[in-house]
């Protein structure tokens, strides 16, 4: 018998519409590690010495606080992390160094193109949440999505929106693969 602070695990039978929670922490955590390396290494490149890095530093703090909380979900609720997190891990910070090397314009557009992606991506996940069957869940992402919503405003602020096109659409196409294998490995 489970003990009482050990949270049930929901078992999902065929033609089950609820939402597959254990998906969504999964590629929530996994992004939120993402999103962290990528603020990583382009403070790596960058340092204090732009005048755009307080700015990062501050994105960066959020998204640490998105991944602790996404990091406590998950042990809570016993779900696995992806398979693909320490492809992730060097990905994240090769994508912020290399965006940051090209300069704080591309940085920011990196920024403005990954966050394009998560606020898609919340939506979706906050819209299959509305029927009430995880209120919790529900609440953290419409809180991180929030501050990610201003991150990519920020980002357009920056660089007038779509200042680097071919390497936005590229990096919004990576983030929808990452979403996509992270939800299945």
């Amino acid at each position: 018998m489970a003990d009482a602070e050990t949270p049930r695990v929901k078992r999902h039978l065929p033609g089950d519409r609820r939402p597959d929670t254990r998906a969504m922490i999964r590629v929530d955590q996994a992004g939120e590690h993402g999103a962290a390396r990528i603020y990583a290494g382009q403070l790596a490149v960058m340092g204090g010495r732009h005048r755009d890095a307080g700015e990062i530093r501050h994105m960066a703090a959020q998204e640490q606080r998105h991944l602790d909380g996404m990091n406590r979900i998950m042990a809570a609720r016993g779900v696995r992390p992806t398979l693909m997190g320490p492809i992730w891990h060097v990905a994240g910070f090769a994508l912020g160094a290399g965006t940051a090397l090209l300069g704080p314009k591309a940085a920011m557009a990196c920024t403005e193109a990954v966050e394009t992606v998560i606020d898609q991506h919340y939506g979706e996940q906050t819209g299959a949440l509305a029927d009430g069957s995880d209120p919790e869940l529900k609440a953290m992402i419409d809180d991180y999505r929030a501050d990610e919503v201003a991150h990519r405003d920020a980002a357009a602020a920056h660089t007038g929106g779509g200042a680097f096109p071919v390497m936005e659409t590229l990096i919004r196409a990576g983030c929808r693969t990452a979403i996509a294998l992270a939800k299945r490995i």
